[in-house]
């Protein structure tokens, strides 16, 4: 089977939704995103890429959440509760190989008071059963390869490592990263799911809420 691209229509869970990114959405994404905290991991290139204001982090969220027919940019809100619909994060479907049925979910930060809550699980499990709903058979997860938080989180979800890509990316502050690579493929696709609803229901049914939230 080929794979095909998802329409650019929200994906809404329990606990969060996403919604397809626009411009629009990007002082809220600095208020929730663009702070050093969410940038010392090797986000958007490392510390040194961390925007000094507001005018800075929209030139660069115009670059790191373009669209396009390979990429699918999303701001994740909150959904329910009494931060019903406040911004929260980032994330991206991107490197949409059709004809390879292969594709990558990563540019992606939330708030650090979501950490550790709801949020990170579902919105994997949105975008992961977008993706294997409309063919794809291979969906690529990666992360500094010394960002000990983020690899955590991509093994927790239950992907499989594949490796160090050695001298990846270049980071914001010239140095290059080594890239620590991980997937989930269709046939690991039932037991991850199963994984993350697991983890969600033991969340119980809580809405997220950013006053008491913490990691």
């Amino acid at each position: 089977m080929t794979a095909i691209r998802p329409a650019d229509e929200p994906l809404i869970g329990r606990f969060v939704q996403l919604t397809p990114f626009v411009s629009e959405d990007i002082p809220a994404l600095h208020r929730a995103i663009g702070h050093p905290d969410v940038f010392a991991g090797g986000y958007g290139g490392g510390p040194a890429g961390l925007p000094a204001d507001l005018p800075a982090f929209d030139a660069f969220a115009r670059g790191y959440y373009a669209g396009g027919p390979a990429a699918m940019p999303w701001t994740v809100r909150i959904e329910g509760g009494p931060d019903h619909g406040a911004v929260i994060g980032a994330t991206k479907l991107g490197d949409l190989d059709l004809a390879d049925e292969s594709a990558h979910i990563g540019w992606t930060a939330y708030d650090p008071r979501v950490w550790g809550t709801a949020v990170n699980p579902e919105a994997k499990l949105l975008l992961l059963g977008l993706a294997f709903d409309h063919g794809f058979g291979r969906v690529k997860l990666q992360a500094d390869a010394l960002n000990a938080r983020s690899r955590a989180a991509i093994a927790k979800l239950g992907a499989q490592f594949e490796g160090i890509a050695r001298r990846d990316k270049r980071r914001a502050d010239g140095s290059f990263r080594d890239s620590a690579v991980y997937s989930v493929i269709i046939d690991d696709w039932p037991a991850v799911r199963t994984r993350l609803e697991a983890r969600l229901a033991a969340w119980g049914d809580r809405p997220v809420d950013l006053r008491s939230s913490i990691e």
